[in-house]
């Protein structure tokens, strides 16, 4: 049966009034806690490494997850950075002559429209019991680590920088007293950053490093600066020196290059190179010294932003592994590939460990999670251990009990249900619904077995059909569209359905028919943001219309009126149904400031939230907007959310009014007056980012970027917290009606 949630305050824990609003001590919540549902399959993960004398064990770094780790060859993983205030991470390295010294680097490390960035340098030194946080923290993206085999103080790292703005906290930084300080050892300037940096595994004096210039716009463009180059240092990264002999040039386009050495020959090198002409595969038999293009497969190094990972057997120079949209083989030096691994079980594959003392044990990383082999990649262990799915927005249906659904980055739908039969969520409790893996998932309010949601289908639980319904408009490409576009039900009438591009829609016949509803409602022309800087001159479009309506709000009062917010930076209220709009966007929003999402209030009419993301800007600040007259004017409500700490999502609760909710980068957060106050609701939860949150009755509900679905369960004592329950000396809260499930 259910536990009901009484919540007893103690004498003497206050909530507190001061001029500036209320704030409630943690204490009063501190029964609140957080339960995962899963789904229980992995998400994009980079970082990823074993131990050499301890074949069974592995670590690897999930882009929003954390760092988790398995001791059983991958049969089970377990979390062990949950207490950190970051799940962004980019790499993970070992120690070798030391497997209990661990070094993380936060941030992604690459470059994409739906990255999150870290704040530095992380190190266990007891095998990932405990952290310490080292430095560099406006590194936002590290892409590599490299500890010398034989001193386990001794650590490079590869600072890739801010991915949508110049810093100069970037390049090769090396340490000699295990992460206490940090020497920059290479660099160039604000715009070229470090991705991979490798030790000779032969000898530790020799290094090798990417630098790489690369900047994702806005508008989800990535580009290629002057700078991009593979370096070598022969006197243990104190001087170094570019490597041109062979490569393509920078006017050719030259961009990221991945690397490995052969640890069987050291003069035997790999090199995948990402660029617009004479890219693809080089071989050096000299150390690095000169290169030849030995294969311009495109599927074996195209995407240079997501993929360049390249690998050596340990024993045999010429078995060479290259990491693409599928894993690739080849036993001939590179002249020939052969599919190695793909999908089913994974796509989109970032990283590649060898054990050197049996090759026939590794461990990839994938979009997918990781997986281990243990006989040279004829069978791999399951991804359906590790719940780091990144959603990007989350909703609930009307069943009892309930069900969660969402979109899955690169695997598909996800429809997970609130409590299960067995006393648990398990594997046989969730179902994929038809829609494909971005954006939003719709159930229909009248009939939970139909399920809109992408770009857009519609899918019948009972006969698995999936049919597109989307506009015509859409089929024939003549709408702009990004990843994530909004497709929700009207609370006002269950037979309304929204979709957006940069224009929106409606249908009231289930997608078998469409109206559009507005004109063009993002920005016709704008000023390249000044982040862009040396990158604008390559932008072939310019200042030219492209954006696309990231949300839609419609009011919980009439069906008349509905909010829209663009990812360029507007906002436009309709109050007669569509056949008007006004522009009524705070004068704070500067192009490209993302309105990742809005709410409109369940108490009037004229009460709206927004979540304005501006990353994209390179700026982490929070920021939500308010208004409470039609957009007339707006206040910017983000005190108690710490700088740093972007805002993804607000909702407010439908039966306390003024009680708010806010998903960040990092955590949740709730406010007891309409957002004057902020407090972190994070509780047992993981940092990582909440991209969506949605209140489902008494439940809150989170959607994650990397750590999958999670659960408020009983929100009832934040609705009922006032100054008298907090002065008494218990207060016992109303319990919600509880549901016996078996």
């Amino acid at each position: 049966m259910m536990k009901t949630l009484v919540l007893a305050i103690v004498a003497g824990l206050s909530l507190s009034e001061s001029a500036q609003g209320q704030s409630v001590d943690p204490k009063l919540i501190s029964n609140l806690e957080w339960r995962m549902i899963g789904p229980f399959r992995g998400g994009r993960t980079v970082g990823a490494q074993g131990v050499k004398g301890q074949p069974n064990v592995f670590y690897i770094g999930v882009n929003n997850g954390g760092v988790w780790k398995t001791d059983d060859y991958g049969l089970t993983w377990r979390p062990i950075f949950d207490d950190q205030p970051t799940g962004s991470i980019g790499d993970v390295a070992v120690a070798q002559s030391n497997p209990n010294v661990i070094y993380v680097g936060s941030g992604e490390g690459l470059q994409r429209p739906d990255l999150s960035t870290g704040n530095g340098m992380y190190k266990s030194v007891d095998a990932g019991k405990t952290w310490t946080h080292l430095g560099l923290r406006d590194a936002q993206q590290i892409g590599g680590l490299a500890v010398d085999p034989t001193n386990e103080n001794r650590v490079f790292v590869a600072a890739l920088g801010h991915p949508f703005g110049p810093n100069t906290e970037r390049g090769v930084y090396r340490s000699l007293d295990g992460g206490l300080t940090f020497e920059r050892v290479l660099y160039k300037n604000e715009n070229v950053g470090a991705i991979q940096v490798t030790i000779d595994p032969n000898n530790p004096q020799i290094v090798f490093a990417d630098m790489w210039a690369g900047r994702y716009a806005p508008w989800e463009a990535s580009f290629n600066g002057p700078g991009s180059g593979l370096y070598k240092s022969t006197d243990g990264g104190t001087t170094w020196n570019e490597i041109t002999n062979g490569f393509p040039t920078e006017a050719q386009g030259r961009g990221r290059i991945g690397f490995a050495i052969a640890r069987s020959n050291s003069n035997r090198m790999y090199a995948l190179v990402d660029a617009r002409e004479n890219g693809g595969l080089y071989i050096s038999n000299d150390a690095g010294g000169s290169w030849t293009l030995v294969n311009t497969d495109q599927r074996i190094w195209g995407r240079g932003a997501d993929f360049a990972e390249v690998q050596v057997n340990p024993k045999n120079q010429d078995l060479v592994y290259s990491a693409n949209v599928a894993m690739w083989r080849s036993y001939d030096a590179g002249k020939t590939f052969e599919s190695f691994k793909g999908a089913p079980g994974g796509d989109d594959y970032h990283r590649l460990w060898i054990n050197p003392g049996n090759p026939e044990i590794m461990l990839q990383a994938s979009d997918q999670g990781a997986s281990v082999t243990v006989n040279d990649g004829r069978t791999w262990s399951s991804w359906y251990n590790q719940p780091t799915a990144q959603f990007y927005h989350v909703i609930t249906d009307n069943q009892v009990p309930y069900w969660v659904y969402g979109a899955q980055q690169e695997s598909g739908s996800a429809a997970v249900i609130s409590r299960g039969d067995n006393g648990a969520i398990t594997f046989k409790d969730w179902h994929t619904v038809g829609v494909e893996e971005y954006g939003y998932v719709a159930p229909d309010p009248l009939d939970a077995n139909i399920i809109y949601g992408g770009r857009i289908s519609r899918y019948d639980t009972r006969t698995k059909e999936v049919l597109n319904v989307s506009p015509e408009p859409i089929r024939s490409g003549k709408l702009r569209m990004v990843r994530t576009l909004p497709v929700i039900f009207s609370p006002v009438d269950p037979k309304t359905l929204y979709f957006g591009t940069n224009i929106i829609f409606r249908t009231r016949t289930g997608g078998d028919g469409w109206d559009a509803i507005s004109p063009d409602l993002t920005r016709e022309n704008y000023e390249l943001p000044v982040t862009m800087g040396i990158y604008a001159a390559i932008d072939p479009e310019k200042g030219k219309h492209r954006g696309v309506v990231y949300t839609i709000a419609p009011s919980f009062k009439t069906v008349n009126t509905i909010w829209a917010g663009t990812e360029d930076g507007l906002i436009h209220l309709t109050r007669d149904g569509g056949k008007t709009w006004k522009n009524v966007s705070p004068a704070g929003l500067t192009p490209w400031s993302k309105v990742s999402l809005m709410t409109a209030s369940h108490f009037d009419d004229n009460t709206a939230y927004a979540a304005i993301n501006r990353l994209r800007l390179d700026d982490l600040n929070p920021h939500i907007y308010r208004t409470h007259d039609g957009g007339a004017t707006w206040s910017e409500i983000v005190r108690g959310i710490p700088a740093g700490d972007v805002v993804d999502a607000v909702r407010e609760d439908p039966i306390r009014k003024g009680l708010l909710y806010a998903g960040t980068e990092n955590g949740v957060y709730f406010s007891l007056d309409d957002g004057e106050n902020w407090q972190s609701l994070r509780r047992n939860m993981p940092a990582t980012a909440i991209r969506d949150l949605v209140v489902h009755e008494t439940d809150l509900v989170v959607g994650t970027h990397g750590r999958s679905f999670w659960i408020l369960d009983d929100i009832s004592p934040l609705r009922q917290l006032s100054v008298s329950s907090a002065a008494a000396e218990v207060t016992l809260f109303k319990p919600r009606m509880q549901y016996r499930f078996r």
